[in-house]
């Protein structure tokens, strides 16, 4: 969240950041937020019975800033479907893992398990199916001999905090078409 705010700022996005959300009261990303300007909300989860109430007044206080577009960042809670399908086509994740690669949790020690050579991460629309939505950029790093889930954890962090704003700016710069359920990313043109 921190790196796609400050390419908003340093890059001057045609484009502002809503809201930040959290279900957690204390996440860091709720101050930083709020020394940037930017308007918070806190929707507990634990204060629902179930996810279907939690999701209905989630998404009644994202509303609420009428976002363009969604982008879920740490935000580690699966959401139902209608809520999912309420943003289709406008909510962005990121996930540790080169889609379709182990998605899930724990990808990186899946990746380590598994014995690939290359790991990444992978920007996606957010559908129903779990870290199956139609990929938008990833990014690969080399799993190194003595590598581990930490080692691999750090240095893929570095490129996620690239690729996730580009996608968002892809996003804002109207340069994404999802056609029969695979991503298009649209040139730009001069002049």
């Amino acid at each position: 969240m921190e790196a796609i705010v400050r390419a908003c700022e340093t890059e001057r996005w045609p484009a502002r950041i809503a809201a930040v959300i959290s279900n957690k009261a204390d996440a860091k990303g709720l101050a930083f937020a709020q020394a940037h300007g930017i308007p918070t909300a806190v929707v507990p989860s634990k204060a629902f019975a179930t996810r279907e109430a939690f999701d209905a007044v989630l998404q009644e206080t994202i509303d609420g800033f009428a976002p363009d577009l969604v982008v879920l960042a740490g935000f580690m809670r699966i959401l139902t479907a209608p809520f999912v399908e309420h943003y289709a086509g406008r909510m962005l994740n990121i996930h540790p893992s080169l889609l379709p690669l182990f998605p899930g949790l724990h990808t990186h020690r899946q990746a380590l398990d598994a014995g690939v050579v290359e790991h990444g991460a992978t920007v996606h629309f957010v559908t129903a199916e779990l870290d199956h939505g139609p990929g938008v950029l990833q990014a690969r790093i080399p799993v190194l001999p003595g590598d581990t889930e930490t080692a691999l954890a750090e240095r893929l962090l570095e490129k996620e905090h690239v690729i996730y704003p580009q996608a968002v700016r892809l996003f804002i710069e109207d340069r994404l078409r999802i056609e029969d359920g695979e991503v298009r990313i649209l040139e730009t043109f001069a002049g």
